[in-house]
């Protein structure tokens, strides 16, 4: 449903990070996934997830590591994670072969870090949950809150507890996750239909779930949306997010693409795609797909890190919008 306001602008900057002309570094050969930002008084360090080269039968693992870039000049890169902030899980644990998306906030002196633990399945490819970690010295490294997930599968929803994002608004906590509702065929491969919801938390460790999809589909009834990214902007919360059909998304022609959607509650969602003002360029880097949005203000300017082509197997790049968020 469109609310009849003017669409949102944005001006692409360029692509920040492309992980692929780094060096010499086994675990970070390509993707630099769902970039999300914790700033500090010289520098933004953005948190990312990348992937060392396939195994013998093409299969990945996920890493969680950082960038910081200057902030006077987001293009210049200041330093990167010397290793990986959190380890993989030990065998059986629900992150033994991955730790992505992660979303980090302050809570006092220490900093939390929330991520998806993701586990590799017989009839279908993986499973995710959702583990919590902390830091101690300022965000460079986490230690995990246990080797089990803070929120995990329930009757109401099965599997792929994934894509956190922490916010805390007027002292309370929220988590702005996705959910797994079925797998569906796509040439004999199995893929996941997901949708966002949203849990509640008065300490950021303990989480009630709301246990209901904040988001009403728009391309068709299987559609997947990830990365709600909510941001509050003139008295209002915008939540920029992206979608894709539920089958042959790995093209241009139903790929990722950039959402949004307005509420003054965080409960009731009015989603208007055509004002998320940023879409896939005409060639490039992110000709084909644009996914993955995190929003943030810097010294005045609203900002959007964001992936391009194969879900950010060539880094993210950034944006920043002209005019404001109304």
């Amino acid at each position: 449903m469109s609310s009849g306001q003017q669409k949102f602008r944005w001006k692409k900057l360029g692509r920040i990070f492309d992980p692929t002309k780094m060096k010499d570094i086994p675990w970070m050969k390509e993707f630099a996934q769902a970039p999300s930002v914790l700033l500090f008084d010289t520098f933004v360090r953005v948190y990312f997830s990348c992937r060392p080269g396939p195994d013998e039968q093409g299969r990945y693992v996920s890493r969680s590591a950082y960038v910081d870039l200057d902030r006077d000049d987001l293009f210049r890169i200041l330093h990167f994670a010397d290793k990986p902030v959190l380890p993989l899980g030990e065998p059986g644990c629900f992150d033994e072969f991955g730790t992505y998306p992660f979303s980090a906030i302050r809570k006092g002196d220490t900093v939390l870090g929330y991520y998806g633990g993701w586990t590799r399945c017989e009839s279908v490819p993986f499973n995710v949950a959702i583990g919590m970690c902390t830091s101690k010295d300022g965000g460079t490294t986490f230690e995990k809150a246990g080797p089990g997930p803070i929120l995990s599968y329930d009757p109401d929803e099965p599997f792929i507890l994934s894509g956190p994002k922490i916010r805390r608004f007027n002292k309370r906590w929220y988590l702005f996750y996705i959910t797994g509702k079925k797998w569906v065929p796509d040439n004999g491969r199995p893929e996941p239909v997901y949708t966002i919801r949203m849990a509640e938390s008065d300490d950021g460790i303990h989480w009630k779930k709301d246990h209901r999809e904040l988001l009403s589909p728009r391309l068709e009834a299987d559609e997947c949306q990830a990365s709600p990214d909510v941001f509050f902007h003139n008295g209002k919360y915008h939540m920029f997010f992206c979608y894709r059909y539920s089958t042959g998304y790995r093209g241009k022609e139903k790929g990722y693409r950039i959402g949004y959607a307005s509420s003054t509650n965080l409960y009731h969602w009015e989603r208007d795609d055509s004002k998320a003002g940023i879409d896939i360029s005409a060639d490039g880097w992110d000709s084909e797909m644009i996914s993955y949005p995190h929003v943030f203000e810097l010294d005045g300017h609203i900002y959007m890190f964001y992936l391009g082509n194969q879900v950010g197997r060539q880094g993210f790049g950034l944006a920043e919008l002209e005019g404001s968020l109304g």
